[in-house]
């Protein structure tokens, strides 16, 4: 980000919505750590009052408990804001296979709401959390965003709903949009706990407490594993872009690189080993593939390179060496 970036982010006012999960309260951090306003929206339904209690005496933080499902507190949060980055939503593929009537009401409705509401405060850019499971049944490897398959679970359909109706408010009101395609985003305050739970936080937990984690399937499953401060990265340049070319659009978010699940689960054990020398000869179950999930995911981010300047910093090891430091500190 150059100067003149900067000083046009600090002269404006940003809402995060889902600002108290684990990617929103990244960017929060980080837009505050710049001096930047934030206004935070957030109902607490997976988001947590620890990953912004060091925020709420900040005199440029705002925080609004509220639900995209209603449009009131929607109108309320973009009051006055200039740009949005939204990460509210329901995540989990098996989440929304269990329960398909919630992730649609707050991965759609809610989308629309906020959508609505940044059109009524004449918002500048609305940045949202797309999903690489968009991609669905498509086999090409690496995934481009021109070419995606049918989705395989409700909640890949609410994502790829989310695209529609972004370009469609581009294209009949004018708001500026840009979605991101996150790839399995890991790192700090990643919960590790729950029913759905990803897999890096919820293996490491495991691990620490000395249990044998459980993969799904023979592990050779493969994903483009993403660390936290390049999401953060990509999401500040989709805010600052100059480039008429890189607006309404989407674009991956990841590394570009994939690694399989045994071989996480590898590189996991030999970085908390350095902590505590009995995960090394901690063994692995293996249990039965889970439905909806994808064999094999790999980004091409070429894309977000050419039109966004994109330069990822962390790839899976050093991202993975950080996120089990803050693990370790953190969760023992």
């Amino acid at each position: 980000m150059n100067e003149k970036q900067l000083e046009m982010l600090l002269n404006s006012k940003i809402l995060v919505t889902g600002g108290a999960g684990f990617i929103g309260s990244n960017l929060c951090e980080t837009l505050l750590a710049k001096n930047i306003d934030v206004v935070c929206l957030d109902n607490f339904a997976t988001g947590k009052k620890e990953n912004i209690s060091n925020f709420l005496n900040h005199p440029k933080f705002e925080f609004i408990e509220g639900d995209i499902r209603n449009l009131e507190d929607c109108h309320k949060a973009c009051k006055g804001v200039d740009y949005i980055l939204h990460q509210a939503a329901l995540g989990s593929v098996p989440r929304s296979i269990n329960d398909p009537i919630t992730s649609n009401e707050v991965n759609v409705s809610g989308f629309l709401n906020m959508l609505i509401a940044a059109r009524d405060a004449n918002v500048k850019r609305f940045v949202y959390a797309a999903s690489s499971s968009t991609y669905g049944d498509s086999e090409s490897l690496p995934k481009t965003e021109e070419k995606i398959g049918k989705p395989l679970s409700p909640y890949a359909v609410t994502k790829y709903v989310n695209e529609i109706y972004a370009d469609v408010f581009n294209r009949t009101y004018g708001l500026n949009t840009i979605g991101l395609r996150y790839f399995n985003v890991f790192g700090r305050r990643q919960d590790p706990n729950g029913a759905y739970a990803a897999v890096i936080p919820k293996f490491v937990l495991q691990f620490i407490n000395h249990e044998s984690p459980q993969i799904n399937g023979d592990g050779t499953f493969s994903r483009d594993f993403t660390y936290i401060d390049n999401v953060v990265q990509m999401n500040l340049r989709s805010l600052v872009t100059d480039n008429p070319q890189a607006l309404n659009n989407v674009y991956n978010v990841a590394y570009g690189e994939r690694t399989n699940l045994n071989e996480l689960t590898s590189l996991l054990k030999e970085y908390l080993s350095e902590y505590d020398d009995a995960i090394s000869n901690i063994s692995i179950k293996y249990g039965p593939e889970r439905k909806g999930d994808v064999p094999h995911s790999l980004a091409s981010i070429d894309k977000a390179i050419n039109l966004l300047d994109y330069s990822p910093e962390f790839d899976i090891k050093t991202g993975l060496k950080e996120a089990v430091k803050w693990y370790w500190s953190n969760l023992k």
